[in-house]
Formats: structure tokens, C-alpha cells, sequence
């Protein structure tokens, strides 16, 4: 059986779940491997399987494999072997794995494999090494194709971590991390404990109102089941991601951009100062602002926002920016932008910084001066 991440991982959260046989999941995303194996550990664990792992280290290695496959733990129901390495099994070990796999069909054996593997391609997949796992296990597809997986999953861990963000937040949450998926996941997980105090009581409303153990007892053990987060999510708008994202020390050039688009310019000023106690090259500042300034410009021309490079998750932002600006203002932008760039080089007396504040500011719709 062969299915995507996207559709195997919800049915893995669920309780009682069959783990016996083998699986292989290949993917180039090492996050989602380890959510897989995250959440086939409480299965194991319920099931009194002893855990190990090997690392294929060669092709003999697979013997070692067969060996513990093979080996019964007097303290232990069945073994569950996580398994990596990119070596592929020999014809005697195709073999093996096939038995193996039908014997746990019939409940021979309740013994578990797990083997997590780089992408593998279509020829691959046609490849005789590939077969017991297609035709007798489970076969995941741990790669991600498109930004709607991406969120799909994202939202899959906000609901475990009792979190539902509006559709608002979630764009600021995408563009943030630049559609990275572990920066995403982890900022729900600070979000998670920066309201882990309602995430609390929330819990304990829905334990004591429905009578059962459906409470979070501590936001990281996310991964039970189903029945063990909150019954009631905590609902977080932009203002309550934003307060998370700069709740963290450093700032970059990326969340100085996010600000100014969001017309939020007490934060932009903020950014700033960081950027400037921390010695941020004032060059990059101004590549960023004034590439916000260009697209902003070329998209009140009337530029389609794809041909510009804007991704789709922060085309609204860049419309809201848009809507805050006249031609009239965005006209004298240019020479703005000239006057930074002679304060950086040092071709005119003042500062750079305070010239970056002023034309990061009246990107965020907030204007110190008129321009001469």
C-alpha cells in the first residue's frame, strides 16, 4: 500500500493502529520522518514493542536487520526496528523482508520495520528491492509537492498543540519563515507555550465537562492521540502572531519586511533599532526595503504579482501595503532610496540609519517628513 504523508499521517494519530510489517517511508524532508516516527512511537510503546534503530552502514548491514527481526526479548512483545541508510537489500534479503511481511499479514509475528530513506524515483520504485514493501507494507511518500501541503500539515500540528489560527495569521506565519516548514512548526511551538497558561485552562474546561482524560498536561506531549489534546482550540488572530514572532530576541531583514508591509510601524521602528544594536549591514537594510518599494510601485502600475516573484501567500500583505500609498507619495521613493544610498557610502552628512527609519516608516504608511 502506498500513500502520500498528507494521507497517512491523520490515520497514524488515531488510537489502536496496526504497526506490524514492514514500512518504508523516502523523502527528502527529514521533519516529516520524524513526525513519522513520532507518531508510529506511542503505537509501539502500547503495544510493548522494544525499540531500536540501525544504520545501514553497507549491504551486510541488512543482516543485522534479519538478525533482530529474528531475536525474541523476554521483557518484550515484538521489536520495532527503525531503520536508515540508503543501501539497498540484496536478492537473499528481498526475499527475507517478503516473508517477513506476509507472516505478519497472517499474525505470524507482530514485529515492526521502519525504514526511512532519501527520495526515491519512479525507477526506483519499479525496482525488485522496492516490491515487499508496495505489495505486502506501507510505502510513504514523505515529500512535499505544493504550499497547500505544507499548511495542511502545519494545521494537522496546530490542532495537536491546541492552537487555530485565522486565515490571516496563517499568511503571516508562511511568509515569516520564508514557506520553511520547521520554522514554521517551530513558531507553533512557541506560540504553544506563550499560551500554554489558556491551553491549560482549556483543558481542564473540556476534561471536566466531557469526563475524560483530554487534557493537556504540557504542551510537548502533542503527539499521544487524538483523544489527549484539548478539546477546545485556542483561536489566535495576526496581532497574537505577530506579539509571538517578536517575542524572540533577533530580528532579520524578513520580518522587518513583513512589518512594513503590515503597516505595523511601531514594530518596524523596533526592528530597526535591533538591526542597528546588532550591527545589521546597512546595506541589506536598503536591498530590502527598497525591493518592497519597486514591487509596491510596479504593483499600483498594474503588474501581475506573479511576474513580479510575489508569493502567493504574501500578495494580500503587499496589497494592503498598496492601499496605504498614493502615486503622489510613492513618486518621490526613488530619491529616498538615492539619499540612503549616498549615506551609506558616505557622500552626504546624515546618517544612514536614521534615513533607513524614515523610508522603512513611510513604507509602513507612516510619514516623518516631507520629502525637499
Amino acid at each position: 500500500m502506498q500513500d502520500t504523508f498528507i494521507q497517512a499521517y491523520p490515520k497514524l494519530l488515531q488510537p489502536s493502529v496496526a504497526v506490524a510489517g514492514l514500512w518504508l517511508a523516502h523523502g527528502d524532508e527529514p521533519l516529516l520522518s520524524q513526525w513519522l516516527i513520532d507518531a508510529m512511537r506511542p503505537h509501539w510503546r502500547a503495544q510493548n514493542y522494544a525499540i531500536k534503530r540501525i544504520e545501514l552502514i553497507s549491504v551486510k548491514s541488512w543482516q543485522e536487520v534479519l538478525s533482530e527481526l529474528g531475536s525474541q526479548s523476554l521483557f518484550d512483545d515484538a521489536s520495532a526496528l527503525i531503520v536508515t541508510g540508503n543501501h539497498k537489500p540484496d536478492k537473499g534479503v528481498i526475499a527475507e523482508l517478503e516473508r517477513f511481511a506476509q507472516d505478519a499479514q497472517t499474525g505470524a509475528h507482530s514485529h515492526s520495520l521502519l525504514w526511512l530513506t532519501s527520495k526515491q524515483d519512479k525507477r526506483a520504485q519499479s525496482s525488485k528491492w522496492f516490491t515487499p514493501f508496495a505489495q505486502y507494507g506501507h510505502v510513504i511518500d514523505c515529500n512535499l509537492y505544493n504550499e497547500q501541503q505544507r499548511q495542511q500539515l502545519l494545521q494537522i500540528q496546530a490542532q495537536q498543540f491546541g492552537l487555530k489560527l485565522s486565515q490571516e495569521a496563517w499568511q503571516l506565519l508562511m511568509s515569516h519563515t520564508e514557506h520553511h516548514l520547521l520554522s514554521a512548526y517551530q513558531t507553533l511551538w512557541r506560540l504553544s507555550y506563550l499560551f500554554a497558561p489558556q491551553l491549560m485552562a482549556n483543558g481542564d474546561d473540556a476534561s471536566q465537562e466531557h469526563g475524560t482524560s483530554a487534557k493537556l498536561a504540557t504542551n510537548s506531549a502533542k503527539l499521544a492521540t487524538n483523544s489527549a489534546k484539548p478539546a477546545t482550540n485556542v483561536a489566535l488572530d495576526i496581532k497574537d502572531l505577530q506579539a509571538a514572532l517578536v517575542s524572540d530576541a533577533q530580528f532579520s531583514v524578513f520580518d522587518l519586511s513583513d512589518a512594513m508591509l503590515a503597516g505595523n510601524s511601531p514594530q518596524v521602528a523596533k526592528i530597526i533599532f535591533q538591526l542597528k544594536a546588532t550591527d545589521e549591514p546597512t546595506t541589506l537594510v536598503l536591498w530590502a526595503i527598497s525591493k518592497d518599494m519597486r514591487q509596491i510601485m510596479q504593483l499600483m502600475d498594474g503588474q501581475d504579482p506573479q511576474a513580479l516573484g510575489i508569493w502567493r501567500s504574501k500578495q494580500g500583505l503587499y496589497q494592503q501595503a498598496c492601499r496605504r500609498q498614493s502615486k503622489a507619495y510613492t513618486a518621490e521613493w526613488p530619491a529616498l532610496l538615492y539619499r540612503c544610498d549616498q549615506a551609506i557610502k558616505g557622500l552626504v552628512r546624515q546618517p544612514a540609519w536614521e534615513l533607513l527609519l524614515q523610508a522603512a516608516l513611510e513604507l509602513s504608511g507612516r510619514r516623518l517628513f516631507a520629502m525637499q
